[in-house]
């Protein structure tokens, strides 16, 4: 992720007198960014604690949207953290004034967040997937071991995708020249123009547009899928995902949109392209931390229902309410063999076929091996 800064010219500005006034644009870029980051924190922080006390405390039966839904409160509720230094940097007027180590960690576990919330949405959303389209394969995979191991994997993966952060963030004085010994956390590539490329290509190319799009392509199977008589059923845990979906998509969109601009500068040459997204980054990187505040939001929407009645356990009821998305499945596979077993007894029947009176009744103790064996196949229809 890029810096959170306003101009370096406001920030010196404040605290040396060789150095021109903010404009007033500047300073009210400012302020919009310290408005942002004070209710993301306000609200996002304590919301996603509230959410992993619900998680943890509350509920007694943790499906694999519950679990993932844990985990991206906790990467969220990480992040929320940098929130307060990137306040004192911005109303401070001091520049960067936690050092260099802080400066690229920070931005790193800024990074990790990114890459965590987008791959869990990815996972969500093939559970989704496999629970829909491909049932009985979803029910040999709704392992906790397995999850825990997918989740594991994930973890890792988005600590090292977020790896060249650090690399290509440095503290420096860009201002010495006009006597300020002011620090700025900034991107530094090394006067590289391919390090720059590859930085934002790798962070909206991984970070964005490869998952979002296994995101839309999941979901629109669902739809479709979803439409047909057999599957409206519940399908609270879908809504709620959805919910996840598109937040992050309404608030990352800007960060990337401004990345694919920056590089398209850098490779055809045009510089006002160039500066103008250097200029309208540091405005769209703080709606990145809405993202991570807003999705408990979205929960108290998603279980407004269960509010008057649960109170403070109405989270508890909503993320219960998508374990019954497994039990749900097994419903319908165990009501789709029914159906189809007096199916093929009525098909049988019509045709003259000779049955066994144990076959008709549904398959007793005394079911015939060509009897099971028929209504086996008819069971695991696709």
């Amino acid at each position: 992720m890029a810096t959170l800064s306003i101009s370096p010219l406001s920030l010196i500005s404040n605290s040396t007198s060789s150095t021109p006034a903010p404009s007033s644009a500047s300073l009210t870029g400012q302020k919009i960014v310290i408005a942002i980051l004070v209710l993301a924190f306000l609200f996002g922080f304590p919301g996603n604690l509230f959410v992993v006390w619900t998680v943890l405390c509350r509920v007694r039966r943790r499906s694999v949207t519950c679990l993932l839904v844990l985990n991206l409160a906790v990467a969220d509720a990480l992040v929320l953290l940098s929130a307060p230094f990137f306040l004192r940097l911005l109303a401070g007027g001091k520049g960067w004034e936690f050092g260099a180590g802080m400066c690229k960690t920070i931005h790193y576990l800024c990074c990790v967040n990114m890459y965590m919330s987008i791959y869990l949405i990815c996972l969500m959303s093939l559970d989704r997937w496999l629970a829909v389209i491909r049932p009985f394969l979803s029910q040999r995979l709704r392992k906790k071991r397995t999850l825990y191991i997918i989740m594991l994997g994930i973890w890792i993966l988005a600590f090292f995708l977020a790896l060249p952060m650090p690399f290509y963030r440095s503290n420096l004085q860009p201002y010495l020249q006009k006597n300020s010994s002011i620090y700025l956390c900034v991107p530094y590539h090394w006067n590289n123009v391919n390090h720059e490329l590859f930085q934002y290509l790798t962070e909206t190319l991984l970070g964005f547009l490869i998952p979002f799009t296994f995101i839309v392509l999941c979901y629109s199977s669902v739809i479709c899928r979803l439409r047909s008589a057999m599957f409206r059923g519940r399908i609270k845990g879908s809504f709620l995902i959805l919910l996840i979906i598109t937040a992050f998509a309404i608030f990352w969109l800007p960060y990337h949109v401004i990345n694919i601009l920056q590089v398209i500068g850098l490779l055809q040459g045009r510089s006002e392209l160039y500066r103008t997204a250097l200029s309208v980054r540091p405005i769209v990187t703080p709606f990145a931390f809405l993202s991570s505040s807003v999705n408990p939001l979205l929960y108290v929407f998603a279980g407004s229902s269960h509010i008057c009645r649960a109170g403070l356990g109405f989270m508890a009821r909503l993320f219960e309410g998508t374990y019954s998305d497994h039990s749900s499945t097994s419903g319908r596979r165990s009501t789709t063999s029914s159906g189809l077993t007096k199916m093929s007894i009525k098909t049988s029947q019509s045709g003259g076929v000779a049955r066994n009176k144990s076959c008709d009744e549904g398959g007793g103790k005394g079911a015939g091996p060509s009897c099971l064996e028929e209504l086996k196949t008819l069971t695991t229809m696709p």
